[in-house]
């Protein structure tokens, strides 16, 4: 199983409960280009249907410059939380809005710069 993020292919490497780990052509010993997928599933009360959550993290060593070290790891992780009973259309919206966010011009700032108020 194989899963594309723009132009980059990420194979299935490793499988656990809930958790899919994949690995990109970069990945070496020494060197990370991991993908990671998981779930968990609603846990309901009496009075709340829950939240299902999911997560895909992005793992990449970079080299670096003007650093103590050669390289070091970037970590994107995107987390979401859903409640039970929610509708397709608004999900999309949630996540269309969201994506458009983390590449906009301003994000890319926050993430550079630590900058949080515009």
């Amino acid at each position: 199983m194989t899963v594309t993020v723009n132009a980059k292919t990420y194979t299935a490497d490793s499988f656990q409960k809930d958790r899919v780990a994949y690995i990109g052509a970069a990945k070496t010993a020494s060197i990370k280009d991991d993908l990671a997928l998981a779930r968990q599933a609603a846990k309901p009360t009496t009075s709340f249907s829950g939240l299902s959550r999911t997560e895909a993290k992005l793992t990449r060593t970079l080299t670096l410059t003007g650093s103590l070290t050669p390289t070091g790891d970037v970590i994107a992780s995107f987390n979401v939380s859903v409640p039970v009973g929610y509708t397709a259309a608004d999900v999309d919206a949630v996540l269309d809005d969201m994506g458009s966010y983390i590449a906009s011009a301003p994000f890319k700032v926050h993430v550079k710069t630590q900058k949080i108020n515009f």
